[in-house]
């Protein structure tokens, strides 16, 4: 039995944030539905790399649901998404803000359908000045406080390859819905469960406002920034932390051949002698965290110096063999055939009907009495005869709705 097991999720999204949510969901055992327009998911055609089939921006979103098609313009539409409701658990829709309540289905009305409805939404913004503004995850990254944090001191603001404003947003609504869902086993109601994409990065880029508080008070040491105004600037690969941290440049010295080391009090002895200066070690200018602190730059210069001459994995062996945290710059390529992982079940390999086998991310949630399995996305309405059939709809209607353009 899986965690979410006998929970039927109305899955109402469509390109990232809520998709995200919806199979994360579908991981943990609820049964989720997928309801398209009849064209499907705009994903499914988006980056095509195999003509005529779902690209991987859907099937990697979208593994462990069932697919439906419905045209919510026409009235027979309604009335079926009306009876949707009411056998659904949970509905999730990421539309622009008002789209639902457009179709008709206010929170008030869908409250009416079913008293235990949780009705999840993900937008770009809060209720605020920015309400009705668009957001993609890039802009999420620039208003949530991520950008202006992220590069080199000189550089522009960068966006972060981690999509921490589309599948970020997707996590923080999961721990709402899940929220919701142990309430309402106490009140026996739903409620509404509301997530911004702004809002959840700025969440995720919490320890920036922490920084710039502290700023009232100087300026911030850790940090390797020689001067300071009255912003948490861009700091490089700079931990900002508690221990001081930098990626040093391995061999052979490509765009990937670096590894990441962080300097613990207790690292520097064993650092100092790994790179063959074991004299720092006991040198009172290197010796004391605060004697290091003035010179960060000059630190990780002197370990750079070793590492150089030394690919990542040699240098990850060494380093962890003392004790010393570090990781290595791994590479999208190195990710992919990484064993390690697909020995963890976090990168797996789906068998999909009509593009072939592909690789995807499985699972970071592990659950010992809730396994996940990680099975292929459906085809566009590919569940609509045992959904409708399920609210009493014919084999004939169905041929009907389909001729009609309803499904």
């Amino acid at each position: 039995m899986k965690a979410l097991e006998g929970v039927r999720v109305l899955d109402m999204t469509h390109v990232q944030s809520g998709p995200s949510a919806t199979q994360m969901l579908a991981w943990l055992g609820a049964d989720v539905v997928k309801l398209e327009a009849p064209k499907g998911d705009i994903t499914r055609q988006q980056l095509r790399d195999v003509p005529d089939v779902d690209s991987l921006y859907f099937t990697m979103l979208n593994c462990n649901k069932r697919s439906i098609t419905l045209n919510m313009k026409s009235e027979r539409g309604k009335e079926l998404f009306t009876e949707l409701v009411k056998s659904a658990d949970v509905l999730v829709e990421n539309f622009g803000p008002g789209a639902v309540d457009r179709m008709g289905f206010t929170w008030e009305r869908l409250q009416e359908l079913n008293p235990g409805l949780i009705y999840a939404s993900i937008k770009g913004f809060g209720p605020g000045r920015y309400a009705k503004f668009k957001a993609y995850e890039v802009i999420a990254q620039a208003m949530g406080g991520s950008m202006s944090t992220t590069g080199f001191e000189e550089g522009p603001p960068l966006a972060t390859g981690a999509q921490i404003g589309d599948s970020g947003t997707g996590i923080h609504a999961v721990a709402g819905i899940l929220a919701a869902l142990y309430q309402r086993q106490q009140t026996q109601r739903g409620q509404r469960v509301q997530v911004a994409m702004q809002h959840a990065v700025l969440n995720l880029c919490r320890v920036k406002l922490r920084d710039q508080q502290r700023l009232a008070h100087g300026p911030l040491r850790e940090y390797p920034n020689k001067t300071f105004g009255d912003e948490v600037p861009r700091s490089g690969n700079a931990s900002g932390g508690g221990q001081p941290g930098w990626a040093v440049r391995c061999a052979p010295g490509g765009p990937n051949d670096y590894i990441y080391v962080i300097v613990q009090p207790v690292g520097w002895e064993p650092i100092a002698n790994i790179i063959g200066r074991p004299e720092l070690a006991a040198d009172p200018e290197w010796a004391t965290p605060e004697a290091r602190l003035t010179k960060l730059d000059k630190m990780f210069q002197l370990i750079e110096e070793w590492t150089i001459r030394h690919d990542k994995w040699t240098v990850l062996d060494r380093f962890n063999g003392a004790n010393v945290p570090c990781g290595p710059i791994l590479s999208t390529k190195e990710l992919v055939e990484d064993e390690s992982l697909r020995e963890e079940g976090i990168v797996v390999k789906v068998d999909h009907p009509e593009r072939g086998e592909f690789v995807t991310v499985g699972s970071p949630l592990q659950l010992s009495d809730s396994p996940v399995d990680v099975v292929t996305p459906p085809l566009l309405g590919e569940h609509n005869q045992d959904i409708y059939g399920e609210l009493g709809v014919s084999a004939d209607e169905l041929a009907e709705l389909k001729t009609n353009g309803v499904i």
